[in-house]
């Protein structure tokens, strides 16, 4: 049996896991990667992505199964909201004035299989936080 240490471990090794996924799968799509893991207070934007004139806000989930649900429904209205504030904190610190998007990678690991990754562009619209 794993002490709460090891299931801690174990988590982040498979969030690094699907943030590593994530990123090749956007510079594989010609996107920019500007920043992985950027904080502000409390939000924890996964990475931050430019192609063309949009700049993009990804949320990466991973899990290693499906026995609580698909990835993407990890990200709640208050998740969607501490994303919304970090965007707004990076945009004013870095002056962007692109077309901004959230987009959710949802990825699945199942040991023996092939990732599965979904892409999901678009995928909320933030509420308030300067939108």
């Amino acid at each position: 049996m794993e002490d709460s240490q090891g299931k801690k471990s174990t988590k982040l090794q498979t969030g690094n896991q699907g943030e590593a996924l994530a990123v090749e799968h956007l510079l594989a799509k010609g996107y920019t990667i500007l920043a992985r893991n950027w904080r502000y207070q409390k939000a924890e934007l996964d990475i931050i992505a430019q192609r063309e004139r949009t700049t993009v806000f990804v949320e990466v989930k991973t899990r290693r199964g499906l026995a609580y649900g698909y990835p993407e429904e990890g990200v709640t209205l208050a998740k969607q909201k501490h994303l919304a504030r970090g965007a707004n904190a990076y945009v004013l610190q870095h002056d962007i004035n692109n077309d901004l998007r959230f987009d959710i990678i949802s990825i699945i690991l199942i040991t023996g299989q092939t990732p599965d990754i979904k892409h999901i562009e678009d995928a909320f619209f933030p509420i308030g936080e300067g939108y």
